[in-house]
């Protein structure tokens, strides 16, 4: 396999990153994951301005797309296949054993792993512990991840693949790497960005395609929905058949098999949306 990094492409059992790498010390870093069908990425452009607006919210340069761009199409070129997950980390570079920042500058890191179909429908737990919806990192996707780390080892435990939290008002607010719709009555609803959860790009799409609310909800509505359903960029839609011990028979049911198809339709027909 070959990835990107310090402006070229490296092998992936040579490639090094400095030990003293701020995204590696404190995890002061962004990133982005994408899908990539046939050698190709999908909405390449939203995930370039969320990167930027992920990087401008920790004080980090703002990247340049047009090296991400390179870069991005030289890791496809070079690992062709079917199915993958595209990722780009921009960190704060090298730098001293603390917060503060060195003076190297940033590093860009773009790597490319293997994808499956996810099944449609899965299952998910919620957890005990909250997102801070008024929290510096909020809104931002960033390396800091371990919380979700620790979450979703939890619903690996419980046989699911995925944990959903609550804010710290008590509101649904995302999972650990998804966003989070129910429906109600036959609406879509989805947490609004001001629960604290990530302003997902797939989540985007599908409220843009299927006219879903955004609502705030109680954690709770999860025992209640009708249906339940994840996106994100390697889930697409996802609906949910378990929650919590919940069953939802027939899942997925037929307005998250709607958002479905409409959502594989769309993106089809346009890769950069």
């Amino acid at each position: 396999m070959k990835l990107w990094l310090d402006g070229r492409l490296q092998d992936s059992e040579s490639a090094r990153v400095s030990v003293f790498d701020h995204g590696l010390t404190v995890g002061d870093g962004v990133f982005e994951t994408a899908k990539t069908v046939d050698g190709r990425p999908f909405a390449l452009t939203r995930h370039l301005d969320r990167l930027s607006r992920s990087a401008l919210g920790l004080g980090l340069p703002e990247p340049d797309h047009d090296e991400v761009r390179r870069a991005c199409a030289a890791v496809l070129e070079a690992n062709p296949m079917p199915l993958g997950r595209l990722r780009i980390t921009y960190t704060g570079g090298h730098g001293p054993l603390g917060s503060d920042r060195g003076e190297h500058g940033p590093t860009l890191v773009v790597a490319l792993g293997e994808a499956t179909r996810r099944p449609d429908s899965t299952a998910v737990i919620t957890v005990p512990w909250t997102r801070n919806e008024r929290g510096t990192l909020t809104g931002l996707k960033t390396t800091s991840y371990a919380e979700n780390v620790v979450a979703l080892a939890r619903a690996r435990e419980q046989g699911a693949s995925e944990a959903l939290f609550a804010n710290t008002v008590g509101q649904l607010c995302e999972g650990t790497g998804s966003n989070v719709f129910v429906v109600l009555d036959g609406e879509i609803h989805t947490p609004p960005v001001a629960s604290g959860c990530l302003a997902g790009i797939t989540r985007a799409l599908t409220a843009e395609w299927t006219g879903a609310r955004e609502t705030d909800l109680p954690l709770d509505v999860l025992e209640r929905a009708d249906e339940i359903f994840l996106t994100s960029s390697l889930r697409d839609v996802q609906g949910v058949h378990w929650a919590d011990g919940r069953e939802l028979p027939g899942a997925p049911g037929p307005v998250t098999a709607k958002a479905m198809r409409i959502f594989d339709e769309r993106a089809g027909n346009d890769l950069d949306p």
